[in-house]
C-alpha cells in the first residue's frame, strides 16, 4: 500500500488497465503497480464520481491524489471549458494519467508533479480521494496547503472512509475554519464538502 505514496515506486511496472463507466462517460484507463488502486477503480473514487455535483464550466480545477487519472478525466469530460490540474507525488501517476488523458482525447488536462505545479493557480474546485494512510499529521498538511487556494467561492469534495477517520476529519475541517459538511454516504464511504477558508484564516492558520 505504501508504494504509491513513493515520489519513485520501486514496484517493478506491469501495465495493466481498468474500465471506469458512469452514466454519462466509459473510459479505458491504462494502469501499473505503484500506483494506487490499479487493478479496479477504488469504491471511494466511484461513490466521489457517483455523487459529486458537476464542475465549474471554466477556471482551474483540480484532482488531488491524481492516480492515474480516473478523477480527473470525469472532470474534463464534464467541464471541457475548465483545465483539470491532475497532482500526485507519484511521478508514475502523474505519466499515466497524462496518457490516458492524451488516449481520451481530453486535451485540457494538465498531469504535474505536486511540486511542479504553478503557485499562482487557484481552483474553483477540488476533487480527491485522499492518500488518508499518509497519516494524521502529513494529511492535514497537505489539505491546508491545497484547500488554502480555493478560490473564494470555491468548493473541495472528498471522499473518506468511514472506519478511517471521515468524522474526525470533518471536525478538524471546521475547527480550522474551512465550512464543511457531508454531501453523502454510501456503503463504507462519506463524501465530505468543504467550502473556502473566508479571507484572512488562512494566515492566521500558519
Amino acid at each position: 500500500m505504501a508504494h504509491y505514496f513513493e515520489e519513485s515506486p520501486q514496484a517493478a511496472s506491469r501495465p495493466g488497465s481498468v474500465t471506469l463507466v458512469l452514466p454519462d462517460l466509459h473510459l479505458r484507463l491504462e494502469t501499473d503497480r505503484g500506483v494506487f488502486s490499479p487493478e479496479r477503480v477504488d469504491a471511494g473514487t466511484r461513490v466521489l464520481l457517483e455523487t459529486v455535483p458537476p464542475p465549474p464550466a471554466e477556471g482551474d480545477l483540480l484532482d488531488l491524489g491524481c492516480g492515474y487519472g480516473p478523477i480527473a478525466l470525469t472532470m474534463a469530460s464534464r467541464a471541457p471549458g475548465a483545465t483539470v490540474w491532475a497532482v500526485d507525488v507519484n511521478r508514475r501517476s502523474v505519466e499515466l494519467c497524462e496518457r490516458n488523458a492524451k488516449s481520451a482525447g481530453l486535451d485540457k488536462v494538465r498531469s504535474v508533479h505536486a511540486d511542479e505545479m504553478p503557485e499562482d493557480v487557484r481552483f474553483r474546485a477540488i476533487w480527491s480521494n485522499p492518500a488518508i494512510r499518509i497519516g494524521k499529521a502529513a494529511l492535514h498538511e497537505m489539505l491546508t496547503r491545497w484547500l488554502d487556494r480555493l478560490t473564494p467561492d470555491g468548493s473541495a469534495y472528498l471522499v473518506v472512509q468511514k472506519h478511517l477517520g471521515s468524522d474526525s476529519l470533518q471536525r478538524w475541517l471546521g475547527d480550522r475554519g474551512w465550512p464543511t459538511s457531508r454531501l453523502a454516504s454510501r456503503s463504507a464511504y462519506r463524501v465530505l464538502r468543504v467550502d473556502a477558508r473566508p479571507a484572512g484564516l488562512e494566515t492566521q492558520e500558519r
